[in-house]
């Protein structure tokens, strides 16, 4: 076996544990998603940076927009993954402010990036339109997430938080799009090109989130 490939494999793996670890110290269920510090956005501009901003601050958000990228670089037609997502995430916006619930929405947010993370790992992952499919249940969820942060607001704040969340989500996938096919491609690697231990990052992340929104439905934090 060569040496340099192989001690060259052993650090990009590590590189990729420390990387999960770093979100499992900071990963919570209480991280901010709010750009506006909690206030209702009530102009176009607030709307649209609150939007732009909820998918980049929420680290839950953004590991599963990064993820559904990855998978787009390693599909034929995957840029339907990424896609399937986005526009689902809309529908689930909508669903939130038209006062529908969906049930234990966190614990489906944090259990769809373990999913992924681990469908990334994987040698063979699912085919596209499975993965097309569980996107966009996936996007229902994370989309009514979304919908907290501007239930309540204006018209105007509202169509422009719309725009910047599908704005941001579509600009962070199509980059771990373009990246990815980079690395499949041996750009950016001496060992044989493989998305796994970005699969190894996510599931770090999305663990992190399942096991703390588990903890908190069976220990809940007492309102001070």
């Amino acid at each position: 076996m060569n040496l340099s490939k192989f001690f060259a494999s052993v650090q990009s793996k590590a590189l990729a544990i420390a990387f999960a670890f770093s979100f499992l110290v900071f990963a919570s269920p209480a991280s901010a998603h709010h750009a506006m510090g909690g206030k209702m956005p009530s102009t176009f501009f607030e709307g649209f940076l609150s939007g732009l901003a909820h998918p980049v601050i929420g680290v839950d958000h953004l590991a599963f927009i990064v993820t559904v990228g990855l998978f787009a670089a390693l599909k034929p037609q995957g840029i339907f993954i990424p896609l399937s997502f986005v526009l689902s995430a809309m529908l689930g916006t909508g669903i939130h402010l038209l006062g529908i619930s969906l049930p234990v929405v966190e614990l489906i947010v944090s259990g769809s990036i373990l999913l992924f993370g681990i469908l990334l790992a994987m040698k063979n992952s699912p085919n596209l339109v499975v993965m097309v499919a569980l996107s966009a249940i996936a996007g229902l969820f994370h989309g009514y997430a979304y919908g907290e942060a501007i239930f309540g607001a204006q018209t105007t704040a509202l169509i422009s938080y719309l725009i910047g969340f599908t704005t941001i989500q579509l600009v962070i996938s199509g980059t771990a799009f373009f990246v990815g096919q980079k690395v499949l491609k041996g750009d950016f690697s001496q060992v044989s090109p493989s998305l796994k231990s970005a699969g190894l990052v996510i599931c770090g992340i999305g663990a992190a989130f399942l096991a703390s929104n588990i903890s908190s439905l069976i220990l809940p934090v007492p309102k001070g």
